[in-house]
C-alpha cells in the first residue's frame, strides 16, 4: 500500500515535470557550441535515456520497457506497447588553452518522442509448440543534429587598425522515423526508414575600425533547406548460456543519405539603425534557390551484451566515414573519421522473494564509459570521452506490474569532454543530464477485471 501511494504519487510529479520540461525545450533550445558550426552541426545523443546512462550501448541491447533508437532489430523483442520520451538539459564549458578565458551555457532539449508496438506473433511450423516468430514496429521524431553558435574574433590589421568578425550559425537535423523488426527463433532482423529534415542559416558580419576612415559593414548569408531519406538496417542474434544466462550480438549500418538541398546566399553591406536592426546599404550579390546535395556519409556499429537476473553488462564499437562529408559538391577539412568505443553495466538487485517495501532493490543502477575521436577535427588530439551514470525507477505499483503494465523513469547523468590541453585550440566540456520516461498501459486491450 505504502509503495502503491509512493508511485502514484511520483508519477503525478513526474508528469508535471516532463510537461515542463517540453515547454521549456522550446523555449530555451538555442546553445552555443563553436564546433557546431562544421559538418551538418552537432550530433545529438540519438540513443534512449537507458543506453544514454551505459556508456551509449545499443547494438546488442534489448529491453522489453524501452525502445532501442539505433537498431531496429531490437523490435523483434517488443511485445507490449511502449510510450518512450525523453529530454535533456546541457551544460557547455568552453576553455581556452591559451587564456584563462572561459565560457559557459545552458540549454534545454527534447530527445526523442516514440512508440513501438507488437505486430503479431506465430509459430514457424505448425508442429511447433510455442510462438518463435516475433513481428514488432515503432515510430518517433528526434533530432539528428544541432547548430548553435555565436563567435566573435578580433584581430589587428597592418594598414587599416583591427577588423571584428562576428559568426553566427542555427539550425539543425531531424528525423521521423518508422521502424520494425523480426524474430525468428534467435535471430532478428530489422530496418528502419524515414525522412530527414532541418535547415542551417550562417551568417558572417565583417566590420574594420579605423580612427579617420568609415567602413561599411559586410554580412554574408547563407541561408539554406534540405530534406532526404534515410535507410538504417541492423541484426541480433541471442545465445542462452547455462543458468539464465543470455549472450547477445548486434550490429547496425546507417546507410549514406544524399539530401536535396536549396540554399540562398546574401552578400551585402549594411549599417545598425536606432532600433538595432540591419539597414542593407547595398546588396553585392544575391543568389536564390541554388540546387545541391548534402551527401551525409555512412557509419556502423557493433557490440554485445551479456544479461542474466542482477547484471547486464556490454560493449559497442562504433565508426563513420566523415571524410566523405559534402555539401553541394564541396568537402569539409575540418573532418575526419569518427571511432568510438562504449561500455556499461546495469545492476538490479532484487530476486523473486525480495519484500515489495523495499523499494530500492527494484531499483536498477546504471553506469558506464566511452571514448574516441571527434568527427570534427580543428587541430591535433581532437579526442571525446566520458563517464555515465543513472538509474531506473518503477513508478508502477506491483499490482499493477502482474498486469504487464509499467512506468518507469529513467535517468542520466553524463560527464564529457572534447578536446585536452594538449590541443591548440579551445577544449569543451559537457555536463549532461537526461530524463525519459517508458510506460505501457496495455492500451489496446480491455481487461474485465483490475
Amino acid at each position: 500500500m505504502h509503495l502503491a501511494n509512493l508511485t502514484t504519487a511520483l508519477k503525478n510529479r513526474t508528469a508535471v515535470s516532463l510537461i515542463f520540461t517540453f515547454i521549456t525545450a522550446f523555449a530555451y533550445g538555442q546553445d552555443n557550441s563553436p564546433f557546431s558550426r562544421y559538418g551538418i552541426g552537432d550530433q545529438a545523443q540519438n540513443n534512449n535515456i537507458v543506453s544514454r546512462s551505459m556508456g551509449g550501448i545499443v547494438a546488442g541491447y534489448s529491453d522489453y520497457q524501452s525502445i532501442n533508437l539505433n537498431n531496429p532489430a531490437s523490435l523483434g523483442n517488443v511485445q507490449i506497447t511502449i510510450f518512450d520520451f525523453g529530454a535533456e538539459v546541457v551544460r557547455r564549458t568552453l576553455k581556452s588553452n591559451i587564456s584563462p578565458a572561459k565560457y559557459t551555457s545552458t540549454n534545454t532539449n527534447v530527445s526523442y518522442l516514440q512508440i513501438g508496438f507488437p505486430l503479431g506473433s506465430f509459430k514457424a511450423k505448425k508442429s511447433d509448440p510455442e510462438k518463435n516468430i516475433f513481428w514488432g514496429g515503432s515510430f518517433g521524431l528526434r533530432p539528428v543534429t544541432r547548430i548553435g553558435y555565436k563567435i566573435q574574433d578580433d584581430k589587428r590589421v597592418f594598414g587599416i587598425d583591427s577588423v571584428n568578425n562576428l559568426y553566427e550559425g542555427s539550425g539543425g537535423l531531424n528525423q521521423v522515423n518508422f521502424s520494425t523488426g523480426v524474430r525468428v527463433k534467435n535471430l532478428s532482423v530489422g530496418v528502419s526508414a524515414g525522412y530527414t529534415f532541418g535547415n542551417n542559416d550562417y551568417s558572417t558580419k565583417v566590420q574594420f575600425v579605423n580612427d579617420t576612415i568609415a567602413y561599411y559593414r559586410s554580412n554574408r548569408d547563407a541561408q539554406t533547406r534540405f530534406g532526404g531519406l534515410f535507410v538504417t538496417v541492423g541484426t541480433q542474434y541471442q545465445i542462452k548460456l547455462k543458468g539464465d544466462g543470455l549472450l547477445k550480438f548486434g550490429a547496425y549500418a546507417n546507410l549514406q543519405q544524399n539530401l536535396r538541398a536549396r540554399r540562398d546566399v546574401l552578400d551585402a553591406t549594411f549599417t545598425p539603425d536606432n532600433n538595432g536592426s540591419e539597414l542593407i546599404i547595398d546588396t553585392i550579390s544575391f543568389k536564390q534557390g541554388q540546387a545541391g546535395t548534402i551527401a551525409i556519409p555512412a557509419s556502423y556499429a557493433a557490440g554485445f551484451t551479456y544479461a542474466n537476473t542482477h547484471i547486464l553488462l556490454g560493449a559497442d564499437v562504433e565508426i563513420a566515414d566523415w571524410k566523405n562529408f559534402t555539401s553541394f559538391s564541396e568537402k569539409d577539412p575540418a573532418l575526419q573519421n569518427s571511432f568510438t568505443v562504449k561500455a556499461g553495466i546495469q545492476y538490479y538487485p532484487a530476486v523473486e522473494t525480495t519484500p515489495t517495501t523495499k523499494y530500492w532493490s527494484f531499483v536498477k543502477y546504471r553506469a558506464g564509459i566511452y571514448y574516441g575521436n571527434d568527427y570534427v577535427k580543428i587541430t591535433n588530439n581532437r579526442t571525446i570521452a566520458g563517464a555515465t551514470f543513472g538509474a531506473g525507477f518503477p513508478l508502477t505499483s506491483f499490482q499493477r506490474l502482474r498486469f504487464g503494465d509499467f512506468v518507469t523513469l529513467n535517468t542520466s547523468i553524463d560527464l564529457g569532454i572534447r578536446g585536452n590541453r594538449n590541443s591548440e585550440s579551445i577544449r569543451e566540456n559537457v555536463a549532461r543530464f537526461s530524463l525519459g520516461l517508458s510506460m505501457n498501459a496495455r492500451w489496446f486491450q480491455k481487461r474485465k477485471y483490475d
